[in-house]
């Protein structure tokens, strides 16, 4: 954003902005100008690039060998990519891969961009669902609020639950750790124990079920689904397949009408049904899979991204000169390519 620019122009940065890169997100060209960048029709020759989705291969053939690299790079999936940067020499920093430590949480990108999702989601199920959200007094009499259940109660979910709750809707969460249990119910949502716990992970997600933790899951969901009228669910296992809460038998026994948000649709989606970047209709319920859901909102994606990024640059390069320490846990945590690799 230009509010960044100026305030890394500031810090002892030079910045380059590529023709038109804010342009989706209500940026102009002359706004990063008169925020002191320069204008060029591509940036990719600097010493320090910034992108959101990882380079293509044609873009990492421009980069310059040492040169700094930030972006969502997956380098849990995306094996390829990763050693591609490795054999240009390009030291890259993966956003998704920032420690969950209390000094990097301006950097944390994956719960700002979370959150954004979770708010989306919400908007998104009130629209397709084809009744009110909130109780309503009316002349023709009273209008029941809408039943919601947020599966998954990490950033995502949390802020699918309180975006709901500011809606109207009478809302449930449910999460495998027990922990979360306070912060569902401090946002005025009921928390649904299913008697299925795990315990919490280092990186702060829910370690993975057992096949018969995740079948005795299913079973308990499949029991009270029925009652609600909308289902976000939010369930990832950091470089896995989203796991599958919802089967195809579950879904035939909603009643129709009924919304899914499936916020894990990019990696699978947590519903048998989803289809990834699609919205579908089956058996009367409505399975919105779309991807990227912070996206769909790029104003403010951008603007809590665009902080993110400063952060790291700032850790990276104080004063605009860099000095990488790997003996430091952000540093070390979040670099998945370091020296040059032989290509293959």
């Amino acid at each position: 954003m230009p509010e960044t620019v100026a305030r890394l122009a500031t810090g002892g940065f030079d910045v380059i902005v590529e023709a038109g890169a804010g342009a989706a997100a209500s940026f102009p060209d002359a706004a990063y100008a008169d925020a002191g960048a320069s204008i060029e029709p591509s940036a990719l020759d600097a010493d320090a690039v910034v992108k959101v989705r990882a380079p293509t291969e044609e873009e990492v053939g421009r980069l310059r060998e040492g040169s700094i690299l930030i972006a969502f790079l997956q380098p849990l999936t995306d094996r390829a990519g990763i050693e591609r940067l490795a054999a240009c020499g390009v030291v890259a920093f993966a956003m998704e891969s920032i420690p969950r430590i209390t000094r990097a949480q301006p950097m944390d990108a994956l719960s700002s961009q979370s959150t954004v999702a979770g708010y989306k989601a919400a908007l998104i199920a009130a629209d397709r669902l084809p009744r009110f959200f909130p109780m309503l007094t009316t002349a023709a009499g009273t209008v029941a609020p809408a039943k919601v259940l947020v599966l998954g109660a990490g950033v995502a979910g949390l802020q699918a639950i309180a975006t709901a709750r500011r809606l109207g809707a009478v809302v449930s969460g449910f999460d495998v750790r027990p922990v979360v249990k306070e912060q569902v119910e401090s946002l005025g949502a009921a928390f649904l124990d299913l008697g299925v716990r795990g315990e919490e992970t280092e990186g702060g997600y829910a370690r993975e079920l057992t096949d018969e933790e995740q079948r005795r899951q299913q079973e308990e969901l499949a029991r009270v689904m029925a009652d609600f009228d909308v289902v976000i669910t939010t369930a990832l296992v950091p470089g896995r397949p989203a796991p599958k809460l919802i089967p195809a038998s579950t879904v035939a026994e909603m009643r129709a009408g009924s919304v899914i948000v499936d916020l894990a649709a990019e990696t699978g989606g947590n519903c048998e049904l989803t289809e990834p970047g699609e919205i579908v209709e089956r058996n009367d319920v409505t399975i919105v899979g779309l991807v990227n859901l912070a996206s769909e909102m790029p104003f403010h994606a951008s603007q809590l991204y665009s902080r993110n990024v400063a952060a790291l640059l700032q850790h990276l390069a104080p004063g605009g000169e860099l000095a990488l320490d790997f003996d430091d846990e952000i540093t070390a945590g979040a670099c998945v390519t370091r020296e040059k690799a032989a290509a293959a």
